[in-house]
């Protein structure tokens, strides 16, 4: 499964360089998910099951100027038994790519105080 949103740049993501500042690149993509899971997810979201994240890094490549298109792919691994991958690649939508980034995602029950299986209904999306 693959989904895209765009992103708007505020000037309160710039650095004084100009440029977004790299630890906006991890609010840029918490919002592409959190995005993907309001649209894909959120009777699975419903149930109180929460989707933490457990690891996450950013491969910086190219800057980005208040004015620049952003446009943020994600991508599913394959899932294990209670986690999965993220892919991002962060990029302008005509060929420029920013950065590449990944997050280790566990599903959680907090009533039960542990990691769970991931559901089934998102085992099937990812395949998708």
């Amino acid at each position: 499964m693959k989904a895209s949103t765009k992103i708007e740049i505020r000037f309160a993501d710039l650095d004084a360089y100009r440029h977004v500042n790299n630890a906006s690149y991890f609010t840029f993509i918490e919002t592409a998910r959190f995005k993907l899971f309001h649209e894909y997810f959120s009777e699975i979201m419903a149930t109180g099951l929460q989707f933490l994240v457990v690891e996450a890094n950013c491969r910086y490549l190219e800057p980005i100027g208040l004015n620049d298109p952003l446009v943020i792919d994600v991508e599913f691994q394959t899932p294990g038994r209670s986690s999965f991958i993220l892919n991002y690649i962060l990029h302008s939508g005509k060929g420029k790519v920013y950065a590449e980034a990944r997050t280790v995602m566990v599903c959680f029950d907090s009533s039960q105080g542990k990691a769970v299986r991931v559901p089934d209904q998102m085992r099937l999306a990812f395949e998708g």
